[in-house]
């Protein structure tokens, strides 16, 4: 790992315009609502709006991430049995006269429980999704912070590696359930995401990845405002004790 992986976002900035900027980017968030559900690509709305989607290994906190984020507590649906909801879910973000971006929660996958032919439908849809969808800005991968990158996972990245090295999509990998960690164990699943990360990262490419708690409530602020600063370019982005950026 040489120093150059362990440099701050861009457009970082002193401690009070950080403070100002993650308040502005949380009221921002805040503003997520509901807009429509999805079964099949097809069915989503054609948008010009910045889409930015979550997605992530059942169980590995998506939902609670994307509640905890929006200070929601149910706008998405955290169900008790992983890999039941089967739907794209989409959000608005911004002004109820005029949404700037979209949000959209992906199924999670991996789960076992699933029926064989749903998990295929549901991996084309993904992919499809992944690959085509237009509008889509910025993927936030939620990873289990104590499993670290699971196979799926690995398999998720290489699938958009182009995207995202070319610059077209943004990257951030949120280490989720961060609080189970001590603070030794989190600099090392920090570092080993930052080394993984490292293989993907291109002059164009924009990658980044944050320990997350939404149990703490740490990291949440960072990576609103990252989220923010890829929607709103001209705002302030701010870097957080454990959010970096990965550089090649």
């Amino acid at each position: 790992m040489t120093e150059q992986m362990k440099m701050p976002l861009k457009g970082s900035h002193a401690a009070l315009e950080g403070d100002s900027s993650e308040k502005i980017a949380l009221a921002w968030a805040h503003t997520a609502r509901f807009l429509t559900t999805a079964s099949r690509l097809n069915e989503l709305p054609q948008t010009e709006l910045p889409e930015i989607a979550f997605v992530g290994r059942s169980n590995a906190g998506k939902s609670t991430a994307i509640n905890t984020l929006t200070q929601q507590k149910r706008l998405a649906f955290a169900s008790k049995t992983p890999g039941r909801t089967q739907h794209i879910n989409l959000f608005e973000l911004g002004p109820k006269t005029g949404a700037d971006a979209l949000l959209a929660d992906l199924p999670g996958y991996g789960y076992a429980a699933v029926a064989r032919g749903a998990k295929l439908r549901w991996q084309q849809v993904m992919a499809d999704y992944l690959e085509v969808r237009r509008s889509l800005a910025g993927v936030v991968l939620m990873v289990d912070s104590r499993l670290g990158f699971t196979d799926l996972d690995r398999q998720l990245l290489a699938f958009i590696a182009p995207r995202i090295g070319n610059g077209a999509v943004r990257l951030l990998v949120l280490l989720t359930k961060a609080d189970k960690l001590n603070r030794s164990e989190a600099q090392l699943a920090l570092a080993a995401a930052q080394q993984l990360l490292g293989e993907l990262t291109t002059p164009e490419a924009d990658v980044n990845v944050a320990l997350f708690s939404a149990l703490k409530k740490s990291g949440v602020g960072d990576a609103a405002a990252l989220l923010h600063g890829w929607v709103h370019p001209q705002a302030p982005e701010v870097s957080g004790s454990a959010e970096e950026q990965v550089h090649p």
